[in-house]
């Protein structure tokens, strides 16, 4: 049955229904696919095939009996460890929750066993789900399956590089600093990240929270555009506390060839400046889309200071990310502030200050942020679609040195490690939705994926905008040592 490990979550659901192949079969399948490659990457690091397999028998036994069934009926996947299952573990990579098990599943995880979906297990995270790369010190460290020796991005690395290893045709996982968008960029796949708000996050948190955070996201990864389209709408709806009266209607694609689109392309940005071989991978494609009769402009911006947009950015990421820090954490990061020029904007000063700034800062940087959201909305009057870069570079080696320690390689020059947040912040303080599709490897054999975004709610727009492009350009391609 390894010719299952690529399908896609829409094919197995057809073959199960067809009667091709069993539940139990397909589920089986790719449990002997993780027991034999995973100890390669350490993707799929909780497990729970004894209770997937009792799932797929039932799965089989409704569909013998002709109930009624849902779209991924008897179909096998997996999942970020962030989500709750009920009776596995939920630590986000904490030690000290290391012996914490859900007690409920999450909204999401709900919603797909509603689908009929069956989960095999829960994939790698960083810890606290703060990090370009999954590794943490209780399920170890995650491989690229293109070269293990390189992250496969974070925090949901673990599910995209299980995605490419052919163990799971489907995964969700969630973003705030391109925590999706990263993982599906380093491992060649393609991620979502949801228009804010439209995707209920209960279940997908620390012990004890349960209001939805400022612009982080939960979403699809998938290798198949169908499947990131499915696996949105069964995400997707309103939170529990607003289901009497609030409903989504996501406008639907209207184009039927990338002929009709109007596209611009961001290439590179001075400041952040990201590898010449992704920003010439967008200019490519932006004369690909032209000779196909696309409006193309690589000169088109929206109405706004970018450094400016940037600290908004920061502001409000590390507005929630400081509510986690302890009193020694705390501490730190207010002598750090204290002792910075007023007029210095690099990332790691603005960062400190954000962490421990009041109330009444992150109402400022709200207004700030309803700014930029009016300039999108201009800009996306004009263009359909934009593409940028995600990150800096391609998958970089593992470095587990202290955060302040690191740096990124680009173009021969060292740049600060979260100054690639730069090109997911663009897009995640505005609410915009973002879909990272493959657009092929690297001169040294890394996939390269790019941002396709549009406006707030055009996600439907993007992820077709992506399956029209597969079709022109190619989509996923196992990575060699897995195919």
């Amino acid at each position: 049955m390894s010719e299952l490990a690529y399908c896609s979550a829409v094919e197995l659901a057809r073959m199960i229904r067809a009667g091709e192949i069993s539940s139990v079969e397909a589920a089986g399948s790719f449990i002997e696919r993780i027991e034999k490659r995973d100890a390669e990457i350490n993707a799929v690091v909780v497990r729970d095939f004894d209770r997937a397999l009792h799932a797929a028998r039932e799965a089989d036994r409704m569909l013998a009996s002709g109930s009624p069934i849902g779209p991924l009926h008897g179909v096998p996947m997996t999942i970020k460890e962030s989500y709750d299952i009920a009776g596995l573990p939920t630590t986000w990579a904490i030690p000290q929750l290391k012996d914490h098990r859900a007690e409920s599943d999450s909204v999401a995880v709900a919603k797909f066993k509603a689908a009929g979906a069956i989960f095999l297990g829960k994939t790698n995270v960083p810890i606290n789900l703060g990090d370009f790369q999954s590794y943490n010190d209780i399920y170890g460290t995650t491989g690229n399956p293109w070269n293990v020796e390189r992250t496969p991005g974070g925090s949901s690395g673990g599910s995209a590089a299980a995605l490419a290893a052919g163990f799971t045709p489907l995964d969700a996982g969630s973003d705030i600093g391109g925590s999706i968008r990263n993982p599906a960029h380093y491992c060649g796949v393609y991620g979502h990240k949801p228009t804010w708000g439209i995707v209920p996050p209960q279940g997908h948190a620390l012990p004890g929270m349960l209001a939805a955070p400022d612009i982080a996201v939960c979403g699809p990864l998938a290798r198949d555009t169908a499947d990131l389209a499915l696996g949105l709408d069964l995400m997707a709806g309103p939170e529990p506390l607003d289901e009497a009266g609030w409903k989504l209607a996501l406008p639907a694609p209207n184009k039927s060839s990338l002929a009709e689109f109007r596209v611009a392309i961001w290439a590179d940005e001075a400041a952040f400046a990201v590898d010449s071989e992704v920003s010439q991978r967008a200019l490519g494609l932006g004369e690909t889309l032209s000779r196909l009769g696309a409006t193309v402009s690589d000169a088109a911006r929206p109405d706004f200071d970018v450094a400016q947009s940037h600290v908004t950015y920061l502001t409000l990421l590390n507005s929630i990310m400081g509510a986690s820090l302890d009193a020694t954490q705390r501490a730190a990061m207010q002598r750090i502030a204290d002792a910075s020029d007023p007029r210095d904007q690099s990332t790691d000063i603005v960062m400190a200050r954000a962490a421990v700034s009041s109330h009444r800062h992150w109402l400022m940087c709200n207004h700030e942020r309803e700014r930029l959201r009016y300039r999108w909305r201009d800009f996306f009057r004009d263009w359909d679609i934009l593409i940028c870069p995600q990150t800096a570079t391609p998958a970089f080696p593992h470095d587990h040195s202290p955060m302040g320690e690191r740096v990124l390689r680009v173009d021969g020059a060292d740049q600060p490690y979260f100054q690639q947040l730069f090109w997911a912040g663009l897009i995640t303080s505005a609410y915009l939705p973002s879909t990272v599709f493959p657009t092929g490897p690297s001169a040294a054999g890394l996939p390269i994926g790019l941002q396709a975004v549009a406006g707030e709610y055009g996600d439907l727009r993007t992820i077709d905008f992506a399956r029209l492009l597969a079709n022109e350009i190619g989509g996923f391609a196992a990575p060699p040592g897995f195919a």
